[in-house]
């Protein structure tokens, strides 16, 4: 199995807006696609607003894939790039250029 993480930042004032399209639009449309060997896509949030009250928000993407054959179906290309909407590109700040991808080597749960 294969980890992918993704970060994009907000500034303060595009952060709901960006995880509204995000957790309402642009994530549940990848999973809509279907796209062979995608398990899950999990939206994380980490708001530094206690360090720094005019910092915006970072969001985590991560997404469990079969093999970096399904990495490659999904970003319909280089594995490594990232896929960033036009709409999602206007509210971001910044955000990874390239995902990183992480091969799963054991599992343990209580």
């Amino acid at each position: 199995m294969i980890l992918r993480l993704w970060r994009g930042w907000t500034d303060p004032a595009h952060s709901a807006a960006y995880e509204q399209l995000l957790t309402g639009t642009i994530a549940p449309g990848i999973v809509d696609r279907a796209v062979p060997g995608l398990r899950s896509l999990t939206v994380f949030r980490r708001h530094p607003v206690e360090l720094d009250p005019a910092a915006g928000g970072e969001v985590l993407t991560a997404m469990t894939f079969d093999d970096l054959a399904a990495v490659t179906a999904f970003t319909g290309g280089d594995p490594r790039g990232s896929v960033v909407p036009p709409a999602a590109r206007a509210l971001l700040a910044r955000f990874d250029e390239h995902s990183l991808h992480y091969e799963q080597v054991a599992d343990f749960r209580p």
